[in-house]
Protein backbone atom coordinates (compact mmCIF):
# COMPACT_ATOMS: atom_id res chain seq x y z
CA UNK A 1 0.00 0.00 0.00
CA UNK A 2 1.47 3.32 -1.03
CA UNK A 3 1.63 6.10 1.52
CA UNK A 4 3.38 9.44 1.62
CA UNK A 5 6.94 9.13 2.94
CA UNK A 6 8.78 12.32 3.83
CA UNK A 7 10.42 14.10 6.71
CA UNK A 8 8.09 14.82 9.64
CA UNK A 9 6.60 18.28 9.14
CA UNK A 10 6.18 20.72 12.03
CA UNK A 11 4.10 23.90 11.76
CA UNK A 12 5.25 26.65 14.15
CA UNK A 13 2.66 29.38 14.77
CA UNK A 14 3.49 32.63 16.58
CA UNK A 15 2.72 36.28 15.81
CA UNK A 16 6.22 37.28 16.99
CA UNK A 17 8.93 36.39 14.42
CA UNK A 18 11.59 36.30 17.16
CA UNK A 19 9.77 33.45 18.90
CA UNK A 20 9.56 31.56 15.61
CA UNK A 21 13.32 31.99 15.15
CA UNK A 22 13.98 30.65 18.67
CA UNK A 23 11.92 27.51 18.07
CA UNK A 24 13.45 27.09 14.63
CA UNK A 25 16.94 27.11 16.13
CA UNK A 26 15.87 24.49 18.69
CA UNK A 27 14.59 22.19 15.92
CA UNK A 28 17.20 22.97 13.25
CA UNK A 29 19.48 20.02 14.02
CA UNK A 30 16.60 17.53 13.89
CA UNK A 31 15.49 15.86 10.66
CA UNK A 32 12.27 17.86 10.34
CA UNK A 33 10.68 20.09 7.75
CA UNK A 34 9.58 23.25 9.59
CA UNK A 35 6.77 25.50 8.32
CA UNK A 36 5.89 28.91 9.80
CA UNK A 37 2.78 31.02 10.27
CA UNK A 38 2.40 34.39 12.02
CA UNK A 39 -1.40 34.41 12.38
CA UNK A 40 -4.19 32.01 13.16
CA UNK A 41 -5.74 32.29 9.70
CA UNK A 42 -2.41 31.64 7.98
CA UNK A 43 -1.87 28.64 10.28
CA UNK A 44 -5.21 27.12 9.25
CA UNK A 45 -4.50 27.64 5.55
CA UNK A 46 -1.14 25.89 5.84
CA UNK A 47 -2.50 23.12 8.08
CA UNK A 48 -5.43 22.35 5.75
CA UNK A 49 -3.15 22.45 2.70
CA UNK A 50 -0.04 20.67 3.97
CA UNK A 51 -1.46 18.51 6.80
CA UNK A 52 1.66 18.70 9.03
CA UNK A 53 2.60 16.00 11.53
CA UNK A 54 2.72 18.39 14.50
CA UNK A 55 1.60 21.97 15.28
CA UNK A 56 3.42 24.15 17.82
CA UNK A 57 0.95 26.92 18.57
CA UNK A 58 1.11 30.21 20.47
CA UNK A 59 -2.03 31.09 22.44
CA UNK A 60 -2.08 34.89 22.48
CA UNK A 61 -2.33 36.16 18.91
CA UNK A 62 -4.33 39.08 17.47
CA UNK A 63 -7.50 38.20 15.58
CA UNK A 64 -7.77 34.44 15.93
CA UNK A 65 -6.06 33.12 19.06
CA UNK A 66 -4.45 29.71 19.51
CA UNK A 67 -7.48 28.20 21.22
CA UNK A 68 -9.66 29.04 18.22
CA UNK A 69 -7.07 27.59 15.82
CA UNK A 70 -6.91 24.37 17.84
CA UNK A 71 -10.70 24.04 17.86
CA UNK A 72 -10.84 24.49 14.07
CA UNK A 73 -8.13 21.88 13.55
CA UNK A 74 -9.88 19.36 15.79
CA UNK A 75 -13.23 19.94 14.08
CA UNK A 76 -11.95 19.02 10.62
CA UNK A 77 -11.69 15.30 9.70
CA UNK A 78 -8.43 15.82 7.78
CA UNK A 79 -6.58 17.72 10.55
CA UNK A 80 -8.19 16.41 13.75
CA UNK A 81 -5.43 13.81 14.21
CA UNK A 82 -2.58 16.35 14.13
CA UNK A 83 -1.06 16.70 17.61
CA UNK A 84 -1.04 20.30 18.89
CA UNK A 85 1.48 21.60 21.42
CA UNK A 86 0.72 24.99 22.93
CA UNK A 87 3.86 27.09 23.44
CA UNK A 88 2.92 30.14 25.49
CA UNK A 89 3.83 32.54 28.27
CA UNK A 90 0.48 31.79 29.92
CA UNK A 91 1.57 29.43 32.65
CA UNK A 92 -1.45 29.29 34.93
CA UNK A 93 -2.95 25.89 35.68
CA UNK A 94 -6.34 27.02 34.30
CA UNK A 95 -4.69 28.04 31.00
CA UNK A 96 -3.03 24.64 30.65
CA UNK A 97 -6.27 22.85 31.54
CA UNK A 98 -8.15 24.86 28.91
CA UNK A 99 -5.58 24.04 26.21
CA UNK A 100 -5.59 20.32 26.99
CA UNK A 101 -9.37 20.36 27.27
CA UNK A 102 -9.88 21.52 23.67
CA UNK A 103 -7.61 18.83 22.27
CA UNK A 104 -3.95 19.88 22.64
CA UNK A 105 -1.57 17.03 23.45
CA UNK A 106 0.96 19.11 25.43
CA UNK A 107 1.56 22.55 26.90
CA UNK A 108 4.98 24.24 27.06
CA UNK A 109 5.59 27.55 28.80
CA UNK A 110 7.99 30.28 27.74
CA UNK A 111 10.86 30.80 28.09
CA UNK A 112 11.33 27.40 26.50
CA UNK A 113 13.98 24.88 27.53
CA UNK A 114 15.50 23.50 24.31
CA UNK A 115 16.29 19.94 25.54
CA UNK A 116 12.72 19.56 26.88
CA UNK A 117 11.21 20.92 23.65
CA UNK A 118 13.29 18.54 21.50
CA UNK A 119 12.44 15.54 23.68
CA UNK A 120 8.70 16.24 23.74
CA UNK A 121 8.54 16.93 20.01
CA UNK A 122 10.41 13.70 19.32
CA UNK A 123 8.10 11.71 21.61
CA UNK A 124 4.91 13.14 20.13
CA UNK A 125 6.11 12.50 16.58
CA UNK A 126 6.90 8.89 17.47
CA UNK A 127 3.41 8.50 18.92
CA UNK A 128 1.90 10.10 15.81
CA UNK A 129 3.85 7.67 13.62
CA UNK A 130 2.37 4.72 15.52
CA UNK A 131 -1.14 6.19 15.38
CA UNK A 132 -0.75 6.72 11.62
CA UNK A 133 0.23 3.06 11.28
CA UNK A 134 -2.91 1.96 13.13
CA UNK A 135 -5.00 4.32 11.04
CA UNK A 136 -3.59 2.87 7.84
CA UNK A 137 -4.59 -0.60 9.03
CA UNK A 138 -8.18 0.57 9.45
CA UNK A 139 -8.05 2.06 5.95
CA UNK A 140 -6.79 -1.15 4.33
CA UNK A 141 -8.87 -3.59 2.30
CA UNK A 142 -8.28 -6.99 3.91
CA UNK A 143 -8.41 -8.99 0.67
CA UNK A 144 -6.07 -6.92 -1.50
CA UNK A 145 -3.84 -5.14 1.03
CA UNK A 146 -4.37 -1.73 -0.60
CA UNK A 147 -6.52 1.15 0.63
CA UNK A 148 -10.25 0.64 1.07
CA UNK A 149 -12.89 3.22 0.13
CA UNK A 150 -12.52 5.05 3.44
CA UNK A 151 -8.76 5.31 3.03
CA UNK A 152 -9.18 6.55 -0.53
CA UNK A 153 -11.70 9.23 0.47
CA UNK A 154 -9.41 10.65 3.15
CA UNK A 155 -6.37 10.53 0.84
CA UNK A 156 -8.32 12.33 -1.88
CA UNK A 157 -9.38 15.08 0.52
CA UNK A 158 -5.81 15.58 1.73
CA UNK A 159 -4.29 15.63 -1.76
CA UNK A 160 -7.07 17.86 -3.08
CA UNK A 161 -6.32 20.49 -0.43
CA UNK A 162 -2.59 20.20 -1.00
CA UNK A 163 -2.96 20.58 -4.78
CA UNK A 164 -5.30 23.56 -4.35
CA UNK A 165 -2.87 25.30 -2.02
CA UNK A 166 0.19 24.57 -4.20
CA UNK A 167 -1.71 25.09 -7.51
CA UNK A 168 -0.53 21.74 -8.84
CA UNK A 169 -2.22 19.01 -10.86
CA UNK A 170 -4.05 16.11 -9.26
CA UNK A 171 -5.03 13.14 -11.42
CA UNK A 172 -7.39 10.25 -10.78
CA UNK A 173 -7.75 6.95 -12.64
CA UNK A 174 -11.01 5.08 -12.08
CA UNK A 175 -11.04 1.51 -13.40
CA UNK A 176 -13.28 -1.53 -13.66
CA UNK A 177 -12.39 -5.17 -14.37
CA UNK A 178 -14.34 -6.09 -17.50
CA UNK A 179 -17.10 -8.71 -17.06
CA UNK A 180 -15.96 -9.57 -13.56
CA UNK A 181 -19.38 -10.95 -12.54
CA UNK A 182 -19.13 -13.51 -15.35
CA UNK A 183 -15.60 -14.34 -14.17
CA UNK A 184 -16.86 -14.97 -10.62
CA UNK A 185 -19.88 -16.94 -11.80
CA UNK A 186 -17.84 -19.34 -13.92
CA UNK A 187 -14.48 -19.63 -12.15
CA UNK A 188 -15.75 -19.29 -8.57
CA UNK A 189 -15.22 -16.73 -5.83
CA UNK A 190 -11.82 -18.06 -4.76
CA UNK A 191 -10.50 -17.45 -8.27
CA UNK A 192 -12.25 -14.08 -8.22
CA UNK A 193 -10.47 -13.14 -4.98
CA UNK A 194 -7.13 -14.20 -6.46
CA UNK A 195 -7.84 -12.09 -9.54
CA UNK A 196 -8.56 -9.04 -7.36
CA UNK A 197 -5.29 -9.55 -5.49
CA UNK A 198 -3.32 -9.76 -8.75
CA UNK A 199 -4.97 -6.58 -10.01
CA UNK A 200 -4.06 -4.79 -6.76
CA UNK A 201 -0.41 -5.89 -7.07
CA UNK A 202 -0.38 -4.67 -10.67
CA UNK A 203 -1.64 -1.25 -9.57
CA UNK A 204 1.03 -0.98 -6.89
CA UNK A 205 3.69 -1.94 -9.41
CA UNK A 206 2.62 0.77 -11.86
CA UNK A 207 1.94 3.59 -9.37
CA UNK A 208 5.41 3.46 -7.85
CA UNK A 209 5.94 6.89 -6.25
CA UNK A 210 5.48 7.10 -2.47
CA UNK A 211 2.83 9.81 -2.96
CA UNK A 212 0.67 7.70 -5.31
CA UNK A 213 -2.42 6.11 -3.75
CA UNK A 214 -4.10 2.94 -5.02
CA UNK A 215 -7.38 1.67 -3.61
CA UNK A 216 -10.09 -0.90 -4.03
CA UNK A 217 -12.99 1.49 -4.55
CA UNK A 218 -15.68 -1.19 -4.34
CA UNK A 219 -16.35 -4.63 -5.80
CA UNK A 220 -14.32 -4.90 -9.00
CA UNK A 221 -13.70 -1.14 -9.19
CA UNK A 222 -10.29 0.34 -8.35
CA UNK A 223 -8.89 3.86 -8.11
CA UNK A 224 -5.44 5.40 -8.46
CA UNK A 225 -4.68 8.90 -7.20
CA UNK A 226 -1.64 10.65 -8.73
CA UNK A 227 -0.53 13.95 -7.13
CA UNK A 228 1.57 16.39 -9.20
CA UNK A 229 0.55 14.58 -12.39
CA UNK A 230 -1.20 16.06 -15.45
CA UNK A 231 -3.51 14.25 -17.86
CA UNK A 232 -0.74 12.94 -20.13
CA UNK A 233 1.23 11.56 -17.20
CA UNK A 234 -1.86 9.89 -15.77
CA UNK A 235 -2.78 8.38 -19.15
CA UNK A 236 0.73 6.92 -19.35
CA UNK A 237 0.26 5.29 -15.92
CA UNK A 238 -3.21 4.05 -16.93
CA UNK A 239 -1.80 2.38 -20.04
CA UNK A 240 0.93 0.81 -17.93
CA UNK A 241 -1.77 -0.63 -15.65
CA UNK A 242 -3.84 -1.92 -18.57
CA UNK A 243 -0.82 -3.52 -20.26
CA UNK A 244 0.45 -5.03 -17.00
CA UNK A 245 -2.91 -6.70 -16.44
CA UNK A 246 -2.94 -8.06 -20.00
CA UNK A 247 0.57 -9.46 -19.50
CA UNK A 248 -0.67 -11.51 -16.53
CA UNK A 249 -2.88 -13.37 -19.03
CA UNK A 250 -5.47 -14.43 -16.45
CA UNK A 251 -7.89 -16.66 -18.42
CA UNK A 252 -11.42 -15.30 -18.91
CA UNK A 253 -13.34 -17.44 -21.39
CA UNK A 254 -16.62 -15.63 -20.61
CA UNK A 255 -15.39 -12.16 -21.60
CA UNK A 256 -16.67 -10.76 -24.88
CA UNK A 257 -13.58 -8.59 -25.48
CA UNK A 258 -10.65 -11.00 -24.91
CA UNK A 259 -9.80 -14.50 -23.70
CA UNK A 260 -8.11 -13.04 -20.63
CA UNK A 261 -8.97 -10.54 -17.87
CA UNK A 262 -8.98 -6.92 -19.08
CA UNK A 263 -9.78 -3.55 -17.59
CA UNK A 264 -11.51 -0.31 -18.63
CA UNK A 265 -10.05 2.94 -17.31
CA UNK A 266 -11.12 6.59 -17.11
CA UNK A 267 -8.56 9.33 -16.45
CA UNK A 268 -9.30 12.84 -15.16
CA UNK A 269 -6.95 15.61 -14.04
CA UNK A 270 -7.33 19.11 -12.68
CA UNK A 271 -5.63 21.92 -10.80
CA UNK A 272 -8.17 22.42 -7.97
CA UNK A 273 -9.56 25.92 -7.44
CA UNK A 274 -11.79 27.44 -4.78
CA UNK A 275 -15.40 26.49 -5.43
CA UNK A 276 -14.46 23.17 -7.00
CA UNK A 277 -14.97 19.97 -4.97
CA UNK A 278 -13.01 16.72 -4.89
CA UNK A 279 -16.16 14.84 -5.89
CA UNK A 280 -15.98 16.69 -9.24
CA UNK A 281 -12.75 14.84 -10.03
CA UNK A 282 -14.37 11.49 -9.20
CA UNK A 283 -17.36 12.28 -11.39
CA UNK A 284 -15.11 13.28 -14.31
CA UNK A 285 -13.05 10.09 -14.07
CA UNK A 286 -16.22 7.99 -13.68
CA UNK A 287 -17.77 9.58 -16.77
CA UNK A 288 -14.67 8.75 -18.81
CA UNK A 289 -14.64 5.21 -17.39
CA UNK A 290 -18.18 4.67 -18.66
CA UNK A 291 -17.21 6.06 -22.07
CA UNK A 292 -14.44 3.42 -22.16
CA UNK A 293 -16.97 0.71 -21.26
CA UNK A 294 -19.59 1.94 -23.75
CA UNK A 295 -17.00 2.01 -26.54
CA UNK A 296 -15.94 -1.62 -26.25
CA UNK A 297 -14.03 -1.88 -22.92
CA UNK A 298 -10.35 -2.86 -22.51
CA UNK A 299 -9.25 0.73 -23.12
CA UNK A 300 -8.19 4.03 -21.52
CA UNK A 301 -10.30 7.16 -21.97
CA UNK A 302 -9.38 10.72 -20.97
CA UNK A 303 -10.01 14.34 -21.93
CA UNK A 304 -7.18 13.97 -24.45
CA UNK A 305 -9.46 11.72 -26.57
CA UNK A 306 -12.05 14.49 -26.75
CA UNK A 307 -9.41 17.02 -27.79
CA UNK A 308 -8.19 14.80 -30.64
Amino acid sequence: MHTRTRKPTILVVDDTPTNIEILSEVLVDEDYEVLFATSGQEALEIAFGEVPDLVMLDVMMPGMDGYQVCRRLKADPVTKGIPVIFVTAMGEETDEAKGLGIGAIDYLTKPIRPPIVRARVRNHLELKKYQDFLERLSFTNGLTGIYNRRGFDLSLEREWRRARRNRTYLSLIMMDIDFFKAFNDHYGHLSGDDCLRQVARSLEGCARRPVDVVARYGGEEFACLLPDTDTRGAVWVANQIRNKLKSLNIPHAWSSVADHVTMSLGVAATIPVVGQEAVDLIQSADRLLYIAKDNGRDQVRSALDQEA
